[in-house]
């Protein structure tokens, strides 16, 4: 399985991942209801932004990944945890399917880290998904993510975690 990251074009990709976080498996993105319109401002407003990044994860050439990066210093935790420099949040959703792949989530999890983690500049990835969202939990653990405490946001309840280059790379060595 090859994996390879591009930008995610607001306009050309919107209809793709609509599809995609308004599906009832993507409960935790939080767009359910979203319209096609609604897809592409959001991510027009992501692509203006110079502190968030969206991309098209491409496995085998296939789109199958959406993949956010954001600075957290500015967005997403501003006033809830302290930054330190080289942090980057995180967020990712795996296109639903049909004929699920066992072992396909961590694969992409592993390979969205490896991404990040691409940058020299990363030090450390910093995630906060919802506190009910126990499958994403045990997948941010197998690569190496860290809990350090529950925080409010104004749309959820987080799981505020953090994962080292150091920590994913022991994790990845560790299981692979």
């Amino acid at each position: 399985m090859t994996v390879r990251f591009r930008p995610l074009d607001p306009l050309k990709d919107a209809e793709l991942i609509h599809a995609w976080v308004t599906h009832p498996k993507a409960a935790f993105w939080m767009m359910q209801d979203a319209t096609l319109e609604d897809v592409e401002r959001e991510y027009a407003a992501f692509a203006a932004d110079p502190h968030h990044q969206a991309f098209i994860g491409l496995v085998d050439e296939v789109p199958a990944i959406l993949m956010e990066r954001y600075d957290p210093a500015h967005l997403e935790l501003v006033g809830l945890y302290d930054p330190l420099p080289g942090d980057v949040g995180m967020h990712f959703l795996v296109a639903p399917t049909d004929t699920p792949v066992h072992g396909f989530t961590r694969k992409v999890i592993t390979a969205v880290m490896a991404e990040l983690f691409a940058d020299p500049a990363t030090a450390r990835v910093v995630v906060e998904p919802d506190v009910a969202n126990k499958a994403v939990h045990a997948l941010n653990e197998a690569v190496g993510f860290v809990p350090e405490r529950e925080i409010q946001k104004p749309e959820k309840k987080a799981l505020l975690s953090f994962c080292t280059r150091e920590q994913f790379e022991s994790a990845v060595t560790v299981t692979a």
